[in-house]
């Protein structure tokens, strides 16, 4: 598995669901975003649930893990869960390490589909799923969440939210900068107030865990945006401001959503940066 600094890198598959097509892609009319993300017969499109695990420095570091295992029958029909084709513990057993083994938990925001996993039912009660961890959440969007706008308030789910907050286990960051060695996160507003985005640095190059602000590489395009982002305009800036800056370092980008790609590169064009070199996290350099 390639490495970066200190950390030892390895894909964890969390799962896959469906979101509407035209959720996803906002103004973007369905004949052209279906070429790139074909529709269900209820308009829903395929997403994967992939997050990052990083191992080194005497951690065991997990960015986002997934949707968890809490819903109901309906809540699964609803969003089309598959944890057939992953899971969030069973890969972690697969790589040889268990949640307790997890020292680090980075959530880049506290929409269900990233921040599930981070809780569990055990009989009548709710406890966090990583006994031994630290999780890291911006506090402007701790505030936002527990406090949901109507817009976002069916996103933010007290069962994901309120045992971490009993737990002692919290750690609320204020504004970007480095929160583990060689691991800086960036704040961006678009999508939901202060997502941050995750970017891992060594002499070997830069990954960049970009979430939300690009979910697939059909987002790749500046205004190919989410319905969902609260702030449509504001992400259209930031994810151009993003990839110039990403281009120009050459930085490598990790997707949380993509159904078939988990890393791409960069390569500027005459009309914008894009996708180059779609591959596996264990082809990254």
């Amino acid at each position: 598995m390639p490495r970066i600094g200190p950390y030892t890198l390895y894909t964890v598959e969390t799962g896959r669901f469906r979101l509407d097509g035209g959720a996803m892609f906002g103004i973007i009319p369905k004949p052209l975003w279906e070429r790139y993300a074909p529709a269900d017969e209820r308009n829903r499109i395929l997403l994967n649930m992939r997050c990052l695990l990083l191992e080194g420095d005497g951690r065991l570091i997990l960015i986002d893990n997934g949707i968890g295992d809490k819903f109901d029958a309906k809540f699964r029909d609803i969003y089309a869960v598959d944890h057939d084709y992953a899971e969030l513990h069973r890969s972690l057993g697969r790589l040889g390490f268990s949640a307790a083994d997890v020292t680090d938990v980075i959530l880049t925001h506290l929409h269900f589909d990233h921040c599930g996993g981070s809780t569990r039912r055990v009989g009548d009660r709710l406890e966090v799923a990583f006994p031994n961890a630290t999780f890291y959440v911006q506090r402007r969007h701790w505030e936002w969440a527990r406090n949901p706008n109507l817009r976002e308030r069916a996103s933010f789910l007290p069962e994901n939210l309120e045992p971490l907050e009993a737990s002692g286990q919290l750690r609320l960051l204020e504004g970007p900068g480095e929160v583990l060695p060689g691991i800086t996160v960036e704040v961006v507003n678009g999508h939901t107030e202060a997502q941050q985005i995750v970017r891992i640095d060594g002499p070997e190059g830069t990954l960049v865990f970009v979430a939300d602000l690009i979910p697939t590489t059909a987002h790749m395009r500046p205004v190919w945006n989410m319905g969902y982002d609260i702030r449509p305009l504001v992400t259209i800036d930031e994810k151009l401001a993003f990839l110039e800056r990403a281009e120009a370092n050459g930085w490598h980008l990790f997707f949380e959503h993509d159904p078939e790609v988990a890393v791409v590169s960069l390569h500027r064009t005459e009309r914008e940066v894009a996708a180059v070199h779609p591959r596996p996290l264990a082809e990254l350099f």
